[in-house]
């Protein structure tokens, strides 16, 4: 409603319903007609399993939580990046090896990133660990001499310099099946093949509705998380 502009009594009116049935969708204490929801999905730009779940299937929950695919990561509409980062507020997650394109073709990304954890959004970036095996694995496949560690580098001095010690930073040696990008309850999972630069393969937009597709890449985090080293501002580990 937010994102459409839109208040109780106008989404009401637009509707064509009361205010009160607006106020007890709202709450939580009722569901409208399956007529009236695809009406109210239509309004607000919106999936009808996204904004009413229990009313739908599972299949259709499903469905919902895929909301687009790209077929390279270069395809991503270039606002959706730093949208999704400024609308999160409580969890922003970064899984890559580097993940320089970020840095380096958004202006604003450090800044918001800077406010969300000044705010109190847990911010916890994980990137490759220059000394591992996987970065050296990579920078093989890809045959551009160095060039991977280079890229890990670059994007560590942008972060170590400039991030406020509330952002966690860690160093994976893991293999990177997938790069994920966790902003509350949206994903961006840029899915890697083996031989091709990852800005030239597929890229999922999730919306965790039931878990099916999005928890299975915040548990992926979660492991490499808790298998990487802390990286230890001043230049130590």
């Amino acid at each position: 409603m937010l994102r459409a502009g839109l208040d109780v009594e106008q989404l009401a009116d637009v509707a064509q319903v009361s205010v009160k049935s607006v106020g007890r969708w709202l709450q939580g204490t009722s569901v409208p007609y399956p007529k009236t929801r695809y009406k109210v999905a239509a309004i607000l730009e919106e999936d009808e399993s996204y904004l009413w779940p229990d009313a739908v299937d599972k299949a259709a929950l499903v469905g919902a939580e895929l909301v687009a695919s790209y077929p390279r990561r270069a395809d991503v509409p270039r606002h959706q990046w730093t949208e999704a980062l400024r609308t999160a507020n409580r969890n922003i997650d970064l899984l890559a090896f580097a993940g320089l394109f970020l840095t380096e073709e958004h202006p604003d990304w450090i800044p918001t990133l800077i406010a969300k954890a000044e705010a109190g959004a847990r911010v916890r970036l994980l990137l490759g660990d220059p000394h591992g095996k996987q970065l050296e694995a990579r920078d093989a496949e890809h045959q551009i001499g160095g060039g991977v560690a280079g890229r890990v580098a670059a994007v560590l001095s942008y972060y170590t310099q400039r991030m406020p010690l509330a952002v966690q930073i860690r160093l994976h040696d893991t293999p990177l099946y997938n790069s994920i990008y966790r902003f509350d309850d949206e994903m961006l999972v840029n899915v890697h093949v083996y031989g091709i630069l990852a800005a030239y393969t597929p890229t999922l937009h999730l919306r965790r509705v039931d878990g099916a597709w999005f928890n299975t890449y915040l548990e992926s985090f979660e492991r490499v998380w808790a298998s990487a080293r802390v990286l230890m501002r001043g230049g130590t580990e």
